[in-house]
């Protein structure tokens, strides 16, 4: 039994260890919450991500290992990848973690991304001003996830404020961008080099936090995505990246401008378990073992519900047609994330507004079923 170590133990590693035990393997979550999301599916190390105890354990019992989110510390992946296989790369965690570094990565490929400057103190207002013109957006270089650290910027004064508001860490300036939509495409390259890309998919928010998916995205001819296949692929093999990737992007009337880089199978994906022939999570895992890809074509259209906040009734949501929910185990307390809802194949629209007339599910005003 091939064993899998993995840094984070939240219901992205749950979702991992769901995929991967139909295939012989077995999980180790090394996690500081007790109770965690993916310990109830496999076995957990509670610890810091940082504890050199608990990772070079981590290590020991694991012929390979990954992560689930992109805020451990690199400097952990690094010191596992010493001991131990890991994917994706150290240097992939990394660029993904600063802003300014994937901006670079951006530029270097020729793939658009929104006008920016870099702010690292007082010094650098002025100047950032000059450069990308308001409406803007203070974002920091670090941390930033689901709207976290970021501050809307209309001038001097507004950006001396977002700065003292992040505590003047590092940070960019960033133009807000126009855009109809915003999209993602999910990639995923083997330790073989095997490249695999998966529909675009259509996302909707409120709050900065996904409320909606829709796959494959309404509105998208091969052109498109060719080039967010294209976009992707670059980056992938830039970073020697080996596992599931996804890419955030903004519709620009058919042109695509980059957002931000998730290294690590992604929200915007969890459609595929049920939506394309091999899921995401089960891709990430053949990658890391170099084993052959999974056809990740759509079996239909899907859309995808997350849950917030509060449980639904679970007869209520199985009355959908074509729905399968998905529970992570955790409890319920204000803007957690609990679970998420797919229906799939060929869903009646009807059914998903019903869902989100149910407690913790939203369909956002924007989503429709075109």
């Amino acid at each position: 039994m091939v064993r899998v170590g993995c840094l984070g133990g939240g219901q992205l590693g749950r979702m991992l260890a769901l995929a991967g035990k139909p295939l012989g393997l077995s999980f180790t979550f090394l996690e500081p919450q007790p109770d965690s999301s993916a310990g109830q599916v496999g076995a957990q190390l509670l610890g810091p991500y940082d504890d050199p105890a608990r990772l070079r354990e981590l290590a020991e019992s694991s012929d390979l290992v990954t992560f689930e989110f992109e805020s451990v510390p690199e400097r952990s992946a690094a010191e596992l990848a010493r001991r131990c296989p890991i994917f994706p790369p150290p240097m992939a965690l990394a660029v993904a973690q600063d802003r300014l570094r994937e901006k670079e990565i951006f530029a270097r490929l020729g793939i658009p991304s929104a006008p920016y400057h870099p702010v690292s103190g007082p010094a650098d207002l002025l100047p950032a001003l000059e450069a990308v013109p308001p409406p803007a957006r203070l974002k920091t270089r670090t941390l930033g996830y689901d709207g976290h650290g970021q501050v809307e910027v209309d001038g001097l004064a507004s950006l001396r404020s977002a700065l003292e508001a992040v505590q003047s860490v590092p940070s960019i300036l960033e133009q807000e961008q126009r855009f109809s939509r915003e999209l993602s495409i999910v990639g995923v390259r083997s330790s073989t080099g095997q490249l695999a890309f998966y529909p675009l998919t259509e996302n909707h928010h409120e709050g900065s936090v996904l409320r909606l998916s829709i796959a494959p995205a309404p509105r998208v001819g091969p052109a498109l995505q060719r080039r967010a296949e294209e976009m992707c692929a670059a980056v992938m093999e830039e970073l020697e990246y080996v596992g599931v990737i996804a890419i955030e992007l903004f519709d620009q009337e058919a042109e695509l401008v980059a957002n931000e880089i998730a290294p690590r199978v992604h929200n915007s994906g969890h459609w595929t378990i049920e939506g394309a022939v091999t899921s995401q999570f089960e891709n990430h895992l053949r990658a890391g073992l170099g084993w052959p890809l999974g056809e990740t074509s759509a079996r239909g259209r899907s859309v995808m519900l997350n849950i917030l906040g509060e449980l639904p009734p679970t007869p209520s949501v199985l009355d959908v047609p074509g729905s399968h929910l998905h529970l992570y185990g955790k409890e319920p307390r204000a803007g957690r994330k609990l679970g998420h809802v797919t229906v799939s194949p060929a869903p009646d629209w009807g059914g998903v507004l019903a869902l989100g007339r149910l407690p913790g599910i939203r369909v956002p005003p924007t989503a429709s079923a075109g």
